[in-house]
């Protein structure tokens, strides 16, 4: 941030009266101007033995497959947010959402929640944020086709679980790797 969205002023970064880390403050009149993580909120959806993913038309990782998933928006729960983000990315509905995994993505200020939901019938499509949405088994997954860690982890997760018959709600934390690598890691 570099301006004030009360006065329009010149932010200065520094640690206010009263609190323990850095904000944005105005100088000006005083507002600080607080950042906090944004909630992506999506689903594994279920038919059988197969799940919908979906292609994306979008940047970033435009052509990757994902789940239908997106940010959640003000005013909405985060049920009422994965049911959206799935009817516009893949037309898909469903008749009930179980809450499955919540992913902690610190060092891009994001957390996930993704829910279980098994589809309501047959009738989806692509939406406008979506190049084509299919139905895969496990072994059919596009997995070097991923478009994020997150998804991928989530989807190791539902897989074990599905053979194990134990879909229990967990926490856990998505951390770059230390040693400089691209990958990603998983801490539960």
């Amino acid at each position: 941030m570099k301006f004030c969205s009360n006065c329009g002023r010149l932010l200065s970064v520094k640690i206010p009266a009263g609190d323990d880390r850095s904000r944005y403050v105005c100088e000006s009149c005083g507002m600080i101007h607080y950042q906090n993580p944004k909630m992506v909120v999506g689903c594994i959806p279920e038919r059988g033995d197969r799940i919908l993913l979906c292609r994306r038309s979008i940047e970033p990782r435009w052509g990757k497959w994902t789940i239908p998933a997106g940010y959640l928006e003000n005013g909405e729960t985060v049920t009422q947010g994965a049911r959206r983000e799935s009817l516009e990315e893949a037309r898909a509905r469903f008749d009930e959402l179980t809450p499955y995994r919540l992913f902690n993505i610190r060092h891009v200020n994001q957390m996930y929640m993704i829910f279980r939901g098994v589809l309501a019938d047959d009738d989806f499509s692509p939406g406008e944020e979506s190049l084509d949405v299919g139905l895969f088994e496990e072994a059919a997954v596009p997995w070097d086709e991923l478009a994020f860690k997150v998804i991928f982890t989530a989807l190791e997760h539902y897989f074990n679980d599905r053979r194990s018959g134990d879909f229990t709600f967990q926490v856990g934390d998505i951390l770059p790797e230390c040693d400089g690598d691209a990958g990603y890691h998983t801490i539960w």
